[in-house]
């Protein structure tokens, strides 16, 4: 399917977008998003995704201080600022004591949008040419590597919309489509397209044109399909017909039971 159609899907399906899942004009007044916000409006607008995408908070006190999430991103903010201005050392440092503050690793050259959360986020580690949409969520334990020794673009770009699970791991200069959703622990290393759901080692698509409002994302984790068991279980339907088949061309040659267990099904079939 084409971004538009999927786009129209959205519109249609998800009634607090509006216009196409950019105007979330059906939201509360204090979940409104801000066109061009100033530094004050962004705060704001952080400390509100933490209440959007987590049950657990309870009050602004809590989330300024107990969301080490929060507090990596406004480290980084910083630190990406200066790494843009030239003053590379001091990046990496305040990007060092914020790792350490919080358990996450997010290189300064790396580019986060708006909305972005991580929830718990001990050791995610997120690379210097990472590309991260808006509103996205990650979970504790997430990499977002490399696989080259060459300055390039080498790690991956992750589109709007996307959530990836517990220690999942995201590697190369790779796309994730927009509102995609990586399964926790699986090991991603090739492109997923938009709306897919991908989980296992390597990932595999499982689902694709997953609708959802990307600013309230799916967090049942539990729902994701098992390939695996869905596999054995095909395998074994499988099997169950083709010994139903076997059993109606004993009958109809006359072959003993016992001549198929000395012998095997391959001797007389």
């Amino acid at each position: 399917m084409t971004a538009d159609v999927y786009q129209r899907k959205v519109s249609e399906i998800c009634r607090r977008c509006g216009a196409g899942c950019e105007e979330c004009v059906c939201l509360p007044a204090n979940e409104q998003v801000f066109e061009d916000p100033n530094l004050w409006q962004r705060l704001v607008e952080d400390v509100q995704t933490v209440f959007n995408k987590d049950p657990a908070a309870r009050s602004v006190a809590e989330v300024l201080t107990s969301y080490p999430g929060l507090h990596a991103l406004w480290i980084h903010r910083v630190a990406h600022w200066l790494w843009r201005h030239g003053l590379r050392f001091p990046a990496r440092f305040l990007s060092h004591l914020g790792r350490g503050l919080t358990g996450i690793e997010i290189h300064p050259g790396a580019t986060i949008g708006r909305r972005f959360f991580i929830d718990h986020g001990m050791g995610v580690v997120i690379g210097e040419t990472t590309e991260i949409g808006d509103d996205v969520l990650l979970y504790k334990g997430v990499v977002l590597g490399g696989v080259a020794l060459e300055r390039t673009k080498r790690h991956p770009t992750l589109g709007s919309g996307v959530v990836v699970g517990s220690n999942a791991v995201v590697l190369g200069p790779i796309e994730i489509g927009e509102s995609s959703r990586v399964g926790s622990g699986a090991v991603v290393v090739k492109p997923v397209p938009a709306y897919a759901t991908v989980v296992g080692v390597p990932a595999r698509v499982v689902r694709v044109n997953g609708v959802r409002c990307r600013r309230r994302p799916g967090l049942h984790h539990e729902q994701l399909p098992d390939v695996l068991t869905q596999t054995i279980s095909e395998l074994q339907v499988r099997v169950d017909h083709l010994e139903a088949q076997i059993e109606d061309l004993r009958k109809d040659e006359g072959i003993p039971v016992e001549t198929i267990t000395e012998h095997g099904a391959g001797q007389w079939a």
